[in-house]
């Protein structure tokens, strides 16, 4: 007859990652892109405009040409040093930081939301940006605003919070 003793539970270390009870750890970091402005919107609007649709030859393509030093002043306001904010994913929350050194202005824990959906306001789809809505039941408890790639960065929060609640989970055994 033979018995087997259990082995010891091994936890292989992941370079770059920590349980979030240990510390917080970046996991990624956007920046909003020029559809997170109300003027960015408006001239997103002004863009989209296709006609005559003949090739690239459109209303909108020159409207873009001729808007290009308004397009840069808010390019360059939107990451400007003591302006500028970014929207970061870690394995506890997600983050606005401003500033050039980051500074935390809000953010919403990986547990105070059970949905994000992306929602596009006229003027975004030209830019391929959105606002990610987070909510908890049918209460909005945050947004980012004009977020880049929305879906792109919506699984990313969605699979951190994923991870987030898995190892609440395997903690409170």
């Amino acid at each position: 007859m033979t018995t087997t003793a259990a082995l010891p539970e091994i936890h292989t270390p992941i370079a770059g990652c920590a349980p979030s009870t240990i510390s917080e750890s970046t996991i990624m970091t956007v920046w909003p892109s020029n559809a997170a402005y109300g003027i960015g919107r408006v001239l997103g609007t002004q863009y989209a405009m296709r006609f005559p649709d003949i090739y690239i030859f459109r209303i909108g393509n020159l409207i873009a040409l001729l808007s290009i030093p308004v397009a840069l002043a808010i390019y360059f306001y939107r990451i400007a040093p003591f302006v500028g904010q970014r929207y970061t994913v870690t394995n506890r929350r997600v983050v606005v930081q401003r500033g050039i050194q980051a500074k935390d202005d809000r953010s919403v824990d990986l547990d105070r939301f059970d949905s994000v959906q992306v929602d596009v306001l006229p003027g975004q789809a030209w830019y391929h940006a959105g606002d990610l809505v987070f909510k908890l039941g049918n209460v909005e408890t945050f947004r980012l605003e004009g977020v880049s790639r929305p879906e792109s960065f919506r699984q990313v929060i969605l699979k951190a919070r994923m991870a987030h609640a898995g190892v609440k989970k395997s903690g409170s055994r």
